[in-house]
C-alpha cells in the first residue's frame, strides 16, 4: 500500500469522524434540552421506551451517548430503572441508522436522478451550500441547521475518500490474505471491538467496515463477527460512565453490558451452529455496504426482541449484584441531577441547572413564608426547617457555581454562554435571599425570647409588605422559568413599590414612637426586619435585570420581540397604578 493511499485513508477516516461529530453536535444543539424532556415523559411503556431510544440515537448518531444520557437520568432520579432499560435497548437499534444511511453509496445507475442520490455527487453540494449559508447568516438557529447538513456532507466525503484509498487493495493478494484471518469469529470480534474503542463509536467502526467492503474482498463470514465486535466495543465507553454514579445507574450499565455480551454470544452461536449443520448459501459471498447495514440492524433488533420480555429478570439480577442501601439525604438527592455526565451536552447540563435554581426559588419562598409566620407565633420546629432550607440553598449555590464553571469550559454557543452567565448571577442572588430570610427568623427568635410584640398597626402594615414580597418572589420565579419579559418588568415595578412601602412604614413607625405607641426595643427590631425584607425585593430585581439583559443581548424570537415592544409606557403606568392600589395605598 503506497504512502499516498495511507494518507488518503487517514484523511478519509478523519473527515468521516469529524462529519459525524459535527452533525451530531448540531443536532444536539437544535434539539438540546428537549431530548431530556422527551426521555422523561415518553417512557411509560416498554415499546415506547425502545422507540424513544432508537429515535434519540438516530438523531445524535451515538448509542453510547444515549445510554450515557440515560445513566445520567437514572443517577439524577429522573428515570426509574424499569423505564431506562427499554430506552437502552432502543439505543442499540438506533445506532444502526448511520449504516443504513451510508449504504446509499451502493446506488448505481446512469440516469441523472440516481447519480445525484449517490453520496459522491450530493456531498460536495451539501458542503458548499451549507458553508455559504453559515457564512452569510447571523442567526444561530439557522447556522445549527446548516451545520447538520455540512456534517452529513463531510461524513459522506470522508466515506468516499476511504473507499478510494481501499479500492486498489482489491487487487492485492497480500491484503486479501491478511483479511481472511477475520473469518475466525474470535479474531473478528476482537478486531471489531478494537476499532470501536479506537474510534469511540460503533457507528463509525461499522462505517469503516462498509468502506472496506467496497473493495469486494470482505465476505459475510468475515463481516459478521467484526460487526458484532463493533457493538461490543461501545461497552467500554458505557462502563467508564458508570464510575461515580448511583446504584440504579450502575445497574443500567450492568444490564447493557449483559445484553451486549450475552446477546452477541447467543447470536454468534446460533449463526455458526446453523452454518455448521445446514450452511448459508451466501457465507463466502462478498458483502456490500447494504449487506453490512442490514446485518447490523438485524443483530441489534433480534437482541432487543429477545431481551424485551426479560427486562424484569435483568433488573432483578442487577439488583442482586448491586444491593440497595439507605437512601441519601435531600441535598444529595436533589443536587444529584447536576451530573458530570451531562457536561459534554451543554444544553442538557444547563437545563439541569435551571431545575436546581427552581428548587432554590421554591426553598426561599417556603422559608420566607415560614419566617413571617414565626413573627406571629414562634415554633422551634419551623425555625429548624428554615435552618435546613438555608443549608440546602447554601450548598446549592456552591455546587451550582462549580458546575456552571465546568460548563463554561466546554465549547458553548453565544446563547448558551449568556444563559450560563445569567445562572451564575441568579444563584448568587437566591443565596442572598436565603441569608435575609435567615435574618428574619433570627429577629423572630429575639422577639420570642425577649417577649416583644409589635403593635396591631405595625402587624397590619407588615402583612401588606409580606404579601408584596410573596408576589415579587412568585413573579420573579415565573419570569425566570418562562423567560417572560412582561413578568420581569412587573417584578421590577413591584420592587419600586416595595421600596416606597418600606419608606412609608419607617415614617409611620417613627410617628408611633414619637406618640408613645411603640417602644424603642420594638422600633429597632421592626426597622431591621424592614431592611431585610427590602433587600429580598432588591435581589428579585437583580434576577429580573439579568434575565432582561440576556434576552436583549441575544437573537430574539418573534414572541420575545413582540413582548418587549408591547410593554409600552401606558401599559407600564397601568401596571404601576394597579400595584400601588394593591400594596402601597392601604398603608399610607
Amino acid at each position: 500500500m503506497s504512502v499516498e493511499s495511507v494518507l488518503m485513508m487517514l484523511g478519509g477516516i478523519g473527515m468521516f469522524l469529524y462529519g459525524m461529530k459535527l452533525m451530531g453536535s448540531a443536532l444536539e444543539r437544535a434539539a438540546g434540552a428537549k431530548m431530556e424532556k422527551i426521555l422523561e415523559k415518553l417512557t411509560n411503556s416498554k415499546p415506547k421506551g425502545i422507540a424513544l431510544g432508537a429515535g434519540v440515537t438516530a438523531v445524535i448518531q451515538s448509542s453510547a451517548a444515549t445510554i450515557i444520557m440515560v445513566v445520567g437520568f437514572l443517577n439524577a432520579g429522573i428515570l426509574k430503572l424499569a423505564q431506562g432499560v427499554p430506552v437502552i435497548m432502543g439505543a442499540n437499534i438506533g445506532t444502526t441508522v448511520t449504516a443504513q444511511i451510508l449504504r446509499m453509496g451502493d446506488i448505481d445507475g446512469n440516469n441523472i436522478f440516481l447519480t445525484m442520490l449517490k453520496p459522491a455527487s450530493f456531498a460536495p453540494i451539501l458542503i458548499a451550500l451549507s458553508a455559504f449559508v453559515i457564512l452569510m447568516t447571523k442567526k444561530q438557529s439557522l447556522r445549527d441547521k446548516m451545520e447538520i447538513f455540512m456534517g452529513l456532507g463531510i461524513l459522506f466525503m470522508g466515506m468516499t475518500l476511504m473507499e478510494s484509498s481501499f479500492s486498489p487493495l482489491a487487487e492485492s493478494p497480500e491484503f486479501c490474505k491478511v483479511f481472511t484471518i477475520f473469518e475466525n469469529p474470535i479474531l473478528g470480534v476482537f478486531a471489531g471491538m478494537a476499532v470501536t474503542i479506537l474510534l469511540q463509536s460503533s457507528s463509525a467502526a461499522v462505517g469503516v467496515l462498509q468502506a472496506t467492503a467496497s473493495t469486494g474482498v470482505v465476505t459475510f463470514a468475515m463481516a459478521a463477527p467484526i460487526t458484532i465486535g463493533c457493538n461490543l466495543g461501545k461497552c467500554v465507553t458505557v462502563l467508564l460512565a458508570s464510575i461515580g454514579v448511583n446504584r440504579d445507574a450502575k445497574r443500567a450499565v450492568i444490564i447493557d453490558v449483559t445484553m451486549c455480551v450475552l446477546g452477541s454470544a447467543l447470536f454468534l452461536a446460533g449463526v455458526y451452529l446453523y452454518q455448521g449443520i445446514i450452511g448459508f448459501g451466501f457465507w463466502d459471498n462478498a458483502v456490500t455496504r447494504g449487506t453490512v447495514a442490514n446485518f447490523h440492524t438485524l443483530f441489534n433488533l433480534l437482541v432487543a426482541l429477545f431481551f424485551l420480555p426479560l427486562v424484569n429478570l435483568l433488573i432483578k439480577i442487577a439488583k442482586a449484584i448491586i444491593k440497595d442501601s439507605p437512601e441519601s439525604g435531600r441535598m444529595d438527592e436533589e443536587l444529584a441531577i447536576l451530573d458530570t455526565i451531562f457536561l459534554d451536552r451543554p444544553d442538557v447540563a444547563l437545563e439541569q441547572c435551571r431545575k436546581v435554581i427552581s428548587l432554590m426559588f421554591n426553598t426561599d419562598k417556603e422559608s420566607f413564608s415560614k419566617a413571617c409566620g414565626l413573627v406571629k407565633t414562634y415554633d422551634d420546629n419551623i425555625a429548624a426547617d428554615i435552618d435546613e432550607n438555608e443549608a440546602f440553598v447554601d450548598k446549592s449555590e456552591t455546587v451550582l457555581g462549580k458546575y456552571i464553571l465546568k460548563i463554561t469550559e466546554r465549547p458553548l454557543s453565544f446563547k448558551q454562554r449568556l444563559l450560563a452567565t445569567e445562572f451564575l448571577h441568579t444563584v448568587g442572588d437566591l443565596e442572598r435571599i436565603g441569608d435575609h430570610v435567615l435574618n428574619l427568623k433570627e429577629e423572630a427568635e429575639i422577639l420570642h425570647t425577649d417577649k416583644i410584640s409589635y403593635s396591631e398597626e405595625s402587624m397590619r402594615e407588615l402583612s401588606y409588605l409580606t404579601n408584596a414580597i410573596d408576589d415579587i418572589l412568585a413573579t420573579t420565579q415565573n419570569a425566570y422559568e418562562n423567560t417572560d419579559v412582561k413578568l420581569a418588568v412587573r417584578a421590577q415595578t413591584l420592587e419600586d413599590i416595595i421600596d416606597d412601602m418600606v419608606d412609608t412604614m419607617k415614617e409611620n413607625h417613627i410617628n408611633r414612637l414619637q406618640n408613645g405607641l411603640c417602644t424603642v426595643e420594638r422600633g429597632v427590631s421592626f426597622i431591621e426586619m424592614l431592611t431585610d425584607i427590602e433587600r429580598i425585593s432588591d435581589h428579585c430585581d437583580n434576577v429580573c435585570a439579568h434575565l432582561i439583559q440576556r434576552i436583549e443581548n441575544r437573537e430574539l424570537s418573534t414572541h420575545e420581540e413582540d413582548a418587549l415592544r408591547e410593554i409600552s409606557l401606558k401599559e407600564h403606568r397601568a401596571m404601576r397604578k394597579e400595584l400601588i392600589e394593591s400594596y402601597l395605598k392601604p398603608i399610607r
